[in-house]
């Protein structure tokens, strides 16, 4: 007779993006605006600019295919799965200065920025 171990609950697999509170807050305030088309933000990485890449972000009706979607502070993100590498372990902020507002993406990945902060260099994430 065989005796089965009680099944272990499932760790919760880290999220790859991560939002502050700020960001979380200001997304929720532009779906509000949005009257229900959007069910979040989708973000990702081109390649582009002096540095070699530049973050995107765009609203997203609904997820694409192999997309991965993150939910997190009641905000769904949508993770282009040619980008997932790139940004493991970020965490997306927003930040409000005197002559503007914007998100931020704050990445352990990347390894460097042009001056105009329009692009990046990223290296894919060996986790």
């Amino acid at each position: 007779m065989e005796t089965q171990a009680p099944a272990r609950p499932r760790r919760e697999r880290p999220k790859p993006v991560k939002l502050t509170e700020a960001a979380a807050m200001r997304v929720r305030e532009i779906m509000t605006g949005a009257d229900g088309r959007y069910q979040g933000v989708r973000v990702g990485v081109k390649n582009g600019g002096c540095a070699g890449m530049s973050y995107t972000m765009d609203y997203a009706e609904d997820a694409k295919p192999f997309e991965e979607v993150v939910e997190d502070k009641g905000v769904k993100i949508f993770i282009d799965p040619k980008a997932i590498l790139f940004l493991i372990g970020t965490e997306l902020d927003f930040v409000q200065e005197k002559l503007g507002a914007r998100f931020v993406f704050n990445n352990p990945n990347q390894t460097s920025a042009c001056g105009c902060g329009e692009s990046v260099q990223i290296t894919p994430s060996q986790a």
